[in-house]
């Protein structure tokens, strides 16, 4: 057998403490040039910026390497200009691995019953944090303005898709499971390609208040109707998949916020579905989600 031995050399990109290494110059074309994994993954650079590349590789250079279990989430600006910078946020709902540890997996059930307090513990014992509201703001928005996430196909047009939520379950499920009801599916895709399990449904999820709240992330004052949590949804409550809001300012101050929706919350399930529960009682609807 013949063959034949070739010298290659691979090129790695930096960006501050992050890397991107095992890339190879594969074209150049008016003054760009094209750099690609053997997964086929790329980078177009020009010169010593960063023009465009696989979603993969530019959050290697953002954000450094994505943990296990978790995607990333660009910077996104909301539509009443705070800018929430990249984060990692885990694709699905926390589950219990054992010994009050935190597992996230497509194969186990979300983790519920646990108060507001024990489940920002678990997180920051994992050494993650309980996602915050200007997250899941970001995420929210960003999948409300991807045409995968509508039911017609384009953006505003149909519903957007609202998850598990008209009953035909009896408690929270795990993420490989495979609802009957073709209207309540469970990913929502980000313009980055992340793909998130149960943003909108199959079980309410306890956020972490950095708008209205206090240090320890509750509420603290009245949320208002010109709040970014009321006010990020592109159309009204109940409208177009968006989920409830309520229709006027509400108090409160006390609580812990929820969002989401559970598996039998029918209309009032969705992406930017915006409730509260009191922070110190556990509840079989109401799990919770890490971020990194």
């Amino acid at each position: 057998m013949n063959i034949e031995l070739t010298q290659e050399h691979s090129f790695t990109v930096r960006a501050g403490a992050n890397a991107v290494r095992g890339l190879f110059h594969v074209d150049k074309w008016e003054g760009l040039d094209k750099y690609a994994d053997v997964h086929g993954k790329s980078l177009i650079l020009n010169g010593d910026a960063v023009v465009t590349g696989s979603p993969d590789l530019l959050s290697l250079l953002r954000n450094g390497s994505i943990a296990p279990g978790f995607v990333p989430v660009p910077e996104t600006k909301l539509p009443g200009g705070i800018v929430v910078p990249a984060f990692q946020v885990a694709q699905y709902v926390s589950s219990d691995g054992g010994d009050g540890k935190v597992e996230i997996s497509a194969t186990g059930k979300p983790w519920t019953k646990i108060n507001f307090k024990a489940a920002k513990q678990a997180c920051a014992n994992a050494g993650y944090s309980m996602i915050t509201e200007t997250q899941w703001l970001a995420i929210a928005y960003n999948a409300s303005q991807q045409a995968e996430n509508w039911t017609e196909g384009r953006v505003g047009h149909g519903t957007m898709f609202q998850g598990i939520r008209n009953g035909n379950v009896s408690s929270a499920q795990p993420g490989d499971f495979q609802p009957k009801d073709s209207e309540e599916r469970r990913w929502l895709v980000l313009s980055n390609g992340s793909r998130i399990c149960d943003f909108n449904g199959n079980v309410f999820q306890w956020v972490f208040d950095d708008v209205q709240g206090d240090e320890q992330g509750l509420i603290a004052k009245t949320i208002t109707l010109e709040s970014p949590s009321q006010s990020t949804a592109p159309y009204p409550s109940e409208k177009k998949g968006m989920g409830y809001r309520p229709d006027s300012a509400r108090d409160w101050s006390g609580g812990a916020l929820i969002r989401g929706g559970c598996w039998r919350s029918d209309d009032c399930a969705g992406a930017f579905s915006l409730n509260h529960d009191w922070p110190d009682i556990d509840y079989d609807r109401v799990g919770f989600r890490c971020t990194k």
